[in-house]
């Protein structure tokens, strides 16, 4: 039980360190792409810009679980 402590806090670190490089990622994939992202996806019901976003956002994350992976 006493190790579940530590193992619990360092998955929660990786976990909240994780959720901010995708969004440090999210904002330079915006500031790259022209145009705004967001408005695109929400205003203008664009899928493709969404589809676009959400691979990005997926390769973030493999990237990621992979380098705290190991």
């Amino acid at each position: 039980m006493v190790t579940s402590v530590p193992v619990l806090l360092n998955t929660l670190l990786y976990a909240g360190v994780g959720m901010v490089v995708l969004v440090v990622g999210f904002v330079l994939l915006d500031l790259l792409t022209p145009g705004k992202l967001w408005e695109e996806i929400n205003d203008k019901q664009n899928r493709a810009v969404a589809i676009f976003a959400g691979s990005v956002a997926l390769a973030l994350a493999i990237i990621i679980a992979a380098a705290i992976h190991g």
